[in-house]
Order: C-alpha cells, then sequence, then structure tokens
C-alpha cells in the first residue's frame, strides 16, 4: 500500500518559509490544519463573584416587644413607606398617656407663675407685708414702716427686687419642667415609630427572620428587604488587576447555571483593598432580568500586566476532551499527530479560544480531528509517519 503524506496549505508554507503569518480571523480554512496564532487583545480573567441586589437593607427591631404584625412573605413585593413589621406598643401608648398628664400639669403651673409675677410687678408684696411690731396694717403704714425707713432697719426697694426675682425663678422653673416633659414626649413617640418598620424604598421581601408572636429585643434582625429589580454582581479581584479597570468600563460576565454571557459595567471600585487578602472589591451592573441575587457569576476582567504575545488561540473545533481533560492533536516536523494536554482559557468569539499553557504560537494543531485520529494515524487523512 502507498503511504502519501499529508500536503500543507498554502498558509502553513507561508509560516514554515518564514513569511508573516496571517491573523487568525484572516486565516482560510483549508483542510483540518491550524497555525497557533497569538492573542489579538490583552488577556482577560475570570474571576467568581456573587449576584448581588443593587439595594439591600435588613430591618432589625429598635425597642423590645412582641411581634404583632408582618406585611408578607418572601418574594412579596411593597412600595416606598409600606408598613412592613410592627411590634406591640400597648405600655408605650400607656407611658404616653402619664407623660400627657404630667405636661398639662406643668402648663397650669407655668400659668400660675406667669399670673404670681404679673402680681409682683402691679401689687408688690413688700409694700402689703406686715411691720416688726405686728400691728394692725393701717397703723404699721403710717408709723413702723416710716421709723424702720427713717432708722434704715429695712430697704424697700432692695425687698421688691429680691420678691420679682423669686417669682421670675418660679417662671423659668416651670417653663423648664415643661420642655422636659415634651422632650419625653418626643422621644416616646420616637420609640412608636421605632416600633413599626416601614419599606425605605420599593422592593421585596428576601429574608423573614421572625413570624408573628415572636418576642424580640432591640438590635435582632426581623426581615431582610432588597430592591432586585437592579442587580450587581460583587467581586474581589487581585490588587494588581485594579489599574487595568475604570467606573463605567464595560466586560463581560458569564451567569450560572446556563453559563449565558452579558454585557457588565463597573459601577462602583471600592477605594481600599482588604490588608488580608489583597483584593480590590468591585460591583459591575447586570442588565436586568438575567439573574437573581445570591447566584454565582464570573466576570472577565481584562489583565494589562501579562504580555499579549505569550497568549496562544486555536479554534474551538480543535479541542477534544477526555473525560474533563482538553487536549489538542499537534503535528510534529514530520507530520505526525500527537496528542497533547492544554489548560484552556477564554473564549474571545464563537469559534476561537485562548490557551493559557500547553501549546506555543507557530505550532500546528488538527482543527477538526475525527473520530478515528490518534497520535500517530488518521484513518480518514490516510497514514501520516
Amino acid at each position: 500500500m502507498k503511504i502519501k503524506k499529508k500536503s500543507l496549505c498554502a498558509a502553513c508554507l507561508l509560516a514554515l518559509c518564514g513569511a508573516a503569518p496571517l491573523s487568525w480571523a484572516e486565516l482560510p480554512a483549508a483542510g483540518d490544519v491550524f497555525i497557533v496564532q497569538q492573542a489579538p487583545d490583552a488577556p482577560t480573567v475570570s474571576l467568581g463573584g456573587t449576584v448581588v441586589a443593587y439595594k439591600e437593607v435588613t430591618l432589625a427591631a429598635q425597642v423590645p416587644g412582641r411581634v404583632t404584625f408582618i406585611a408578607g412573605r418572601e418574594g412579596d413585593h411593597f412600595e416606598e413607606s409600606k408598613r412592613l413589621v410592627t411590634l406591640g406598643d400597648e405600655e408605650l401608648l400607656a407611658q404616653r398617656r402619664a407623660l400627657l398628664a404630667q405636661l398639662a400639669s406643668a402648663e397650669a403651673q407655668l400659668r400660675n407663675a406667669d399670673v404670681q409675677y404679673g402680681r409682683e410687678m402691679d401689687s408688690p408684696q413688700s409694700r402689703t407685708a406686715p411691720g416688726g411690731m405686728g400691728l394692725p396694717n393701717l397703723f404699721d403704714q403710717m408709723f413702723t414702716r416710716p421709723a424702720e425707713s427713717f432708722m434704715g432697719d429695712r430697704d424697700r426697694g432692695t425687698e421688691r427686687s429680691a420678691d420679682l426675682f423669686a417669682a421670675g425663678i418660679q417662671v423659668q422653673s416651670a417653663r423648664n419642667t415643661l420642655l422636659q416633659l415634651q422632650a419625653e414626649v418626643q422621644a416616646l413617640d420616637a420609640k412608636l415609630r421605632d416600633a413599626r418598620s416601614i419599606a425605605p424604598f420599593g422592593g421585596v421581601i428576601v429574608k423573614k427572620c421572625v413570624e408573628v408572636g415572636d418576642t424580640v429585643q432591640p438590635g435582632q434582625p426581623l426581615l431582610t428587604f432588597a430592591d432586585v429589580d437592579y442587580l450587581q454582581v460583587e467581586v474581589e479581584i487581585p490588587a494588581r488587576l485594579r489599574g487595568g479597570l475604570k467606573e463605567g468600563q464595560m466586560v463581560q460576565a458569564e451567569l450560572d447555571p446556563a453559563g449565558q454571557r452579558v454585557p457588565a459595567r463597573i459601577a462602583h471600585i471600592f477605594p481600599m483593598a482588604d490588608r488580608e487578602r489583597h483584593t480590590v472589591k468591585i460591583k459591575f451592573d447586570l442588565p436586568q432580568g438575567v439573574s437573581e441575587p445570591g447566584m454565582y457569576a464570573r466576570v472577565l476582567v481584562p489583565d494589562e500586566t501579562a504580555t499579549t504575545g505569550t497568549i496562544p488561540i486555536i479554534p474551538t473545533a480543535a479541542v477534544r476532551y477526555n473525560g474533563s481533560l482538553p487536549g489538542v492533536y499537534v503535528l510534529s516536523d514530520s507530520g505526525e499527530p500527537t496528542l497533547r494536554l492544554i489548560r484552556v482559557g477564554e473564549a474571545v468569539s464563537a469559534s476561537m479560544v485562548t490557551v493559557l499553557s500547553g501549546l506555543k504560537v507557530g505550532e500546528r494543531v488538527l482543527t477538526n480531528p475525527g473520530p478515528n485520529v490518534s497520535a500517530g494515524w488518521a484513518k480518514d487523512m490516510g497514514t501520516l509517519r
């Protein structure tokens, strides 16, 4: 049987003769041989992250009490300012009624102090106060008070100033008591508001932490509320990749479980790296309706620190899997196919994929090896030696 060697395509002959290789997009689909090319752009790094809601809050109890009302269950949507959870407020309402009674008494005391101050202004007590001899008022005003003033025993102006000052102090004290009670009523009203958890924005209940009838203490979580109309991917990226990213930049994201690729926009880059892991947290905006919070996602981040020429690309059809191990058939100088294991990178188009290790630029691979191809011969191409 006569053995025929496989003829090389025109692109292969140009490469072997030292001519400039064509780009992978310009290579003709000649035969089943492809010359490994270098990636046209900077390589990308696939980083895993978690899909999170654009806004998410955990509503916690601010006052102790018993849960008397929950608006709905997980997945129910509520508009902004809707009541979500209510705690029992009977004791708080009783305290408020007691404070209102004290407030009314304080207002009455303030009015009385104002009246007493006005009387002291119009009719000073120093004029009508009994003298030192204890005689009737008329005799005291005619003889005793003039004698006391002449001898310097009493100063009526000083006594009147002291009486006015004492009356003013009573007015100020009553006013301060009233202000204190008003502040206590305001603080109690704030506690009454805290007994009701209100939706801070439109969203859905993501998780319930309590049920009606549960007794809670301050700080205990009640439920998690989130806006799931807009989603983001939260990723911790290595610090060395931070320099190639900026807010507003578009990248590609792969979503589980189908591996769907969607565009993602860098929404926020946190200003400080993690001190222990030396990573930077970045949030990427996703299109609406493509995923759900808590799902796993991968983001393809450009790696500008890597050398572009060291990243080979080959047709996706050239990759063969032995179980979970990818490999390609590499043609030697004599034309013999040899199976070589590789590490597959990210796809650069619908038909091309990068190779992270196992291949070098310029090597020849079989793009469509048939089922009978093995390391040394191929029935559909003739025997290769």
